[in-house]
């Protein structure tokens, strides 16, 4: 809860139960840590052979700028690498297209493709 309420995720700490559901109904997570101190996770949801769906991908802002993010990320994509369809949605910050277009991720349109999503806020 600490990690999420950090990044300000509110949509997920307002519901402790659900949250105590996420990890162990994910297909994979791992997280990286400063000593005693989770700073950071990457969760994925999918089938793990057609498609990955990566979740959650959060740092403690103690902890941005030490590449944890990056780690985290080029760790699953490289997991993950015989999956045709790596999915991820973001807020559409020029900081964060930088972030993940270096980690190897583009946007849709780049593959002739759409995206369609439904959010309920």
């Amino acid at each position: 809860m600490g990690l999420y309420e950090s990044v300000e995720w509110k949509a997920y700490t307002r519901d402790p139960a659900l949250m105590a559901l996420i990890l162990p109904n994910s297909l994979y997570y791992r997280s990286a840590w400063a000593g005693e101190n989770l700073a950071g996770l990457i969760r994925v949801v999918g089938d793990g052979l057609s498609i990955i769906y990566i979740q959650d991908l959060l740092i403690n802002p103690r902890y941005q700028s030490q590449k944890l993010g990056k780690n985290l990320l080029v760790h699953v994509i490289e997991k993950y690498s015989h999956v045709r369809q790596i999915v991820l949605i973001t807020d559409n910050l020029e900081k964060n297209r930088k972030f993940y277009e270096a980690c190897g991720l583009r946007q849709a349109e780049v593959y002739g493709v759409s995206a369609y999503v439904r959010f309920i806020l």
